[in-house]
């Protein structure tokens, strides 16, 4: 078993009992600094994973929102011509092509009606959907 070996000091008449492999000033000084530049160190790389994180996180809802502005507009000019076809085709049924073009337009306020009457789930929906593309 081995001893300790202590010196003794003398601070204000009093004695102490130090070991002899104790901590000098300018070696604690010099971890201190060690551990700051290890804090820092860590903190800018943490700061440099939240930027790369929220760029990450940016680019791919941007990406989503280019791709859904695109099937919106495709989907717009598809019902448009659509549209078009049925009151042409309902006005050849009636044998009057503004006739057509009105029964389309109804049928579409009915739709309209549904949707407007529905609309909280559907914008509940797309909200989660934003949400869940932000924290994937």
């Amino acid at each position: 078993m081995m001893r300790k070996q202590y010196c003794v000091l003398q601070r204000s008449k009093v004695l102490t009992m130090l070991p002899f492999n104790f901590i000098t000033m300018s070696a604690l000084k010099e971890k201190t600094a060690d551990i700051v530049d290890h804090i820092e160190d860590i903190a800018e790389t943490y700061y440099k994973l939240t930027i790369v994180n929220a760029t990450q996180k940016a680019t791919s809802l941007a990406s989503s929102v280019v791709i859904m502005l695109v099937i919106a507009a495709l989907s717009m000019f598809t019902l448009v011509f659509l549209a078009i076809a049925l009151a042409l085709w309902l006005g050849d049924l009636i044998h009057s092509r503004s006739g057509g073009f009105l029964l389309s337009a109804g049928i579409f306020l009915v739709v309209l009606g549904i949707v407007f009457l529905i609309r909280k789930p559907i914008i509940k929906s797309i909200r989660d959907l934003i949400v869940r593309k932000i924290y994937e």
